[in-house]
């Protein structure tokens, strides 16, 4: 059982196989300028997307031909769906949802229709989160009738995950199966459906579409031009994207990340959709999106710098407790009652749990260097190594010499705390360039070493199978 994000279900029926990651303080999007105009009047994208940061203004797609005129699809800092139509500085077309799409593990999917031609006014500008139209807003303007907008207008780029490819506004996190329709005004069940077992909003094959002139349908699967068009016409561009990008993340089987709403401390930085953690200063922790109180979990870190704990967390009775790795309170995880971690401190290594160091233990990692962690829920024990060995001829696949036996039978969630460091996670779908290529049983994750045997990667296929 796993704190889930939504839209996770065991078998689709269509699985997706790759999101792309945009960093947003890498300044990455995608853009495509038509050279002819695609209808202004009539559109429809869709996108499924998971948030990394939530700071700001993020934009999902914009269109920009003038400062003053502009057409985009964007969540602003309190987490609502904006869709936009600025005309010389004037609304042309404005909604803002009251929902507010704020956790950071979930994939949502997202459909908004152009239909300017439309005769009833309240249809011209739909917008559809998973699967429901949207009905409530805050700020509510429809188009005039044929009101023409700049999505696809000629010589004006599309920019994927930016506004004007500027240093602002760029979208933090994944996407996945990106579409867009040229000259249809299309429902959300021609990109999903509803599981008939579950009730959660799921994709489908979208290949078979009409998606018109400009339209175009991004499926990442190519890690050599994630900008690659599927549907067989024009690519789009990639400005600071690379192979390193494509990730195993999707809405058919959503991987742990860091989780950034557990965190009331500005100095933990997260970036490379919330798997990088950086601290400039004294310790902060932080905590994944998962937890588990069954099943068998494998995951690594690749050290960067400076010192960390890494283990695992519990889960608290008070929802405000899991903010409770702050400097004010002595930033590492296992400070508190519950928290397990081997520590690299200085020159020592050893492990730690509620505040007591129980002694020496492990050696040093450095720069690049993977260190891995096994966690058997069933039986509490819990696993250390670095490069391929597990500390202390420990044996996870066995059960023997393990770092910490865990006696309590609440959720708990990997955990990594940091002291003026970087380092990156890797629950399956890693941040950076892995060659290692090492799966766990059932062939998920990217691992540089083997999980051990009955091990598994931190992912909604294998939560639904084994958590």
């Amino acid at each position: 059982m796993i704190i889930l994000g939504t839209n996770s279900v065991k078998d689709t029926g269509f699985d997706v196989a790759n999101s792309c990651r945009f960093n947003a303080a890498d300044g990455a999007f995608m853009s495509i300028t038509p050279g002819s105009n695609m209808n202004l009047k009539r559109w429809t994208w869709s996108s499924w997307i998971k948030r990394g940061g939530q700071a700001g203004e993020q934009n999902i797609f914009c269109a920009n031909n003038a400062s003053s005129d502009y057409q985009n699809l964007m969540i602003d800092a309190n987490g609502q769906v904006n869709f936009l139509n600025y005309v010389s500085n004037n609304v042309r077309g404005r909604k803002q949802t009251t929902a507010r799409l704020r956790d950071s593990s979930a994939w949502y999917h997202i459909v908004c229709v152009w239909d300017s031609a439309n005769s009833t006014a309240e249809d011209r500008m739909q917008i559809y989160i998973n699967g429901v139209r949207q009905t409530a807003f805050g700020d509510n303007d429809n188009p005039a009738e044929d009101q023409v907008g700049q999505l696809g207008e000629s010589g004006v780029a599309t920019l994927v995950g930016a506004f004007v490819g500027t240093s602002a506004n760029f979208w933090d996190g994944y996407m996945a199966e990106v579409v867009l329709i040229d000259g249809s005004a299309l429902a959300p069940t021609s990109f999903g459906e509803f599981d008939e077992d579950s009730g959660i909003w799921k994709p489908i094959d979208v290949s078979g579409l009409t998606f018109g002139t400009h339209g175009f349908y991004l499926d990442f699967e190519a890690s050599d031009n994630l900008g690659n068009n599927a549907n067989g016409g024009a690519d789009l561009g990639e400005t600071n994207i690379a192979a390193t990008d494509q990730s195993t993340d999707t809405c058919t089987n959503n991987f742990a990340t860091l989780n950034i709403l557990n965190m009331n401390n500005s100095g933990y930085v997260f970036s490379e959709g919330n798997l990088k953690g950086a601290v400039s200063g004294a310790w902060l922790g932080g905590t994944s999106t998962f937890f588990v109180n069954k099943g068998k979990w494998y995951w690594e870190v690749k050290y960067g710098s400076g010192n960390f704990g890494l283990g695992i967390g519990q889960a608290e009775t008070d929802a405000t407790a899991i903010k409770l790795v702050s400097t004010a309170n002595h930033g590492y995880v296992s400070y508190h009652v519950g928290g397990f971690e081997f520590f690299q401190n200085g020159s020592d290594t050893f492990n730690r749990t509620n505040n007591g160091n129980i002694g020496s233990y492990g050696s040093q990692a450095t720069s690049g260097q993977i260190v891995m962690i096994a966690y058997d829920a069933d039986s509490g024990k819990l696993f250390a190594g670095r490069q391929g060995t597990f500390f202390n001829s420990s044996n996870p696949a066995n059960g023997t010499s393990p770092m910490f036996t865990v006696t309590s039978a609440a959720y708990f969630t990997p955990s990594l705390s940091i002291e003026g460091g970087v380092h990156e996670m890797n629950f399956g779908s890693p941040p950076y360039s892995e060659s290692g290529g090492e799966t766990d049983a059932d062939g998920y994750g990217n691992f540089a070493y083997e999980p051990p045997s009955g091990f598994f990667s931190l992912c909604t296929k294998n939560l639904a199978e084994y958590g």
